[in-house]
C-alpha cells in the first residue's frame, strides 16, 4: 500500500504544482474542476445513486462550478456567502455528529444529493477565490488541513488515549486534535514572523491576513475555529461512509481512496477561510 500511495501523491503533485505556478488561473481551475467533479460522482455513489445518476451529478457539479468561475463569482462573491456556508457547516455538521451515523440514511436521498452539490460547489468556489488572492494565501489555506492532519496523526499515535468519536472514527483521539491544533498554531506563528518584512501590497498567507485584519486575539480564535472545522469535515465524511458501510469514497486514487477522502476536511475550511478574511 505504501508504494501506490507515494506514486499517487507524486503524480498529484506533478499536476498541482505547475497549475499553481502558472501565470494564468485557467490550468488550476481546470485541474480542480476535474477533481471536484470526481468528488461529486463519489458523493452520489456513497448516497445510493445509480451509475448514470452518479455521473450526472459529478458533471453537474463541474458545470455549476465552471459556470460560476466564468461569471467571476470567485472574486466577486460577497462575504455573506462565505459566512452563511460556514454557519451551515457549524450547525448542520454539529447536528449530524451529535445524531451519529444512524441519522444519515433517514434523510431523503434527493436531500442528500442536493446537499452534496451545495457543499462541493461552495468549497470549490472558495478554493478558486483563495487562488486569486495569491500563492501564499492558497498554500497556507491548504496547509491548515495538511498540518492539522499530519500533527494529529503523529500526536494521536504517540499520546492518544481518549477517543474523539468512537462510533464514527474509532482511530481519532482528543490528543490527536490537540496535537493538530498545536501544529497549525506553530505553523501560523512561523509564517506571521516570516512575513513581517513583506513589502506593502504583497500577497500574504491566511495567518498574516487574519493577524492584520483581526488582531492577535481574534486571529487566534479564527485559527482554532479553522482547525475545529477541519476535524468536523473529516468526521462528517467518516460518518457518511460508516452509515453506508463504505471504507473509502472510491478507488480513484490508489493508496489514498477517493477524492473525497483527500478533501473532506477542506470542505468546511475553505469557505471559513474566505469568511474570516473578508471581514
Amino acid at each position: 500500500m505504501l508504494m501506490p500511495r507515494i506514486l499517487t501523491a507524486l503524480v498529484l503533485l506533478a499536476l498541482l504544482v505547475p497549475a499553481l505556478l502558472a501565470a494564468s488561473p485557467l490550468p488550476f481551475a481546470a485541474l480542480t474542476l476535474v477533481l471536484i467533479g470526481a468528488a461529486g460522482w463519489e458523493w452520489a455513489r456513497l448516497n445510493g445513486a445509480c451509475p448514470g445518476v452518479s455521473l450526472g451529478l459529478g458533471a453537474l457539479v463541474t458545470l455549476l462550478c465552471g459556470g460560476a468561475w466564468a461569471a467571476g463569482w470567485a472574486s466577486q462573491a460577497p462575504a455573506a456567502v462565505w459566512w452563511i456556508a460556514t454557519l451551515c457547516w457549524v450547525i448542520g455538521g454539529g447536528y449530524a455528529l451529535r445524531c451519529g451515523p444512524a441519522m444519515w440514511p433517514r434523510l431523503p436521498q434527493v436531500a442528500r444529493q442536493v446537499l452534496g452539490v451545495v457543499v462541493l460547489c461552495a468549497a470549490w468556489l472558495a478554493l478558486a477565490g483563495a487562488h486569486q488572492r495569491g500563492l501564499a494565501f492558497i498554500l497556507s489555506a491548504l496547509a491548515i488541513v495538511w498540518m492539522a492532519d499530519i500533527a494529529a496523526y503523529f500526536g494521536g499515535r504517540a499520546l492518544g488515549r481518549r477517543k474523539l468519536a468512537p462510533t464514527i472514527s474509532p482511530g481519532k483521539s482528543w490528543e490527536g486534535v490537540w496535537s493538530g491544533l498545536t501544529g497549525v498554531l506553530v505553523l501560523a506563528g512561523a509564517l506571521i514572523v516570516w512575513e513581517r518584512g513583506a513589502p506593502e501590497g504583497a500577497a500574504l498567507s491566511v495567518f498574516s491576513t487574519l493577524w492584520q485584519q483581526l488582531g492577535p486575539g481574534l486571529a487566534l480564535l479564527a485559527g482554532v475555529a479553522l482547525v475545529a472545522l477541519s476535524v468536523m469535515g473529516d468526521l462528517v465524511e467518516s460518518l457518511i461512509k460508516r452509515a453506508v458501510g463504505a471504507k473509502d469514497s472510491s478507488r480513484l486514487l490508489p493508496g489514498h481512496g477517493g477524492v473525497l477522502d483527500r478533501i473532506d476536511a477542506l470542505l468546511p475550511v475553505l469557505p471559513a477561510v474566505m469568511a474570516f478574511t473578508s471581514v
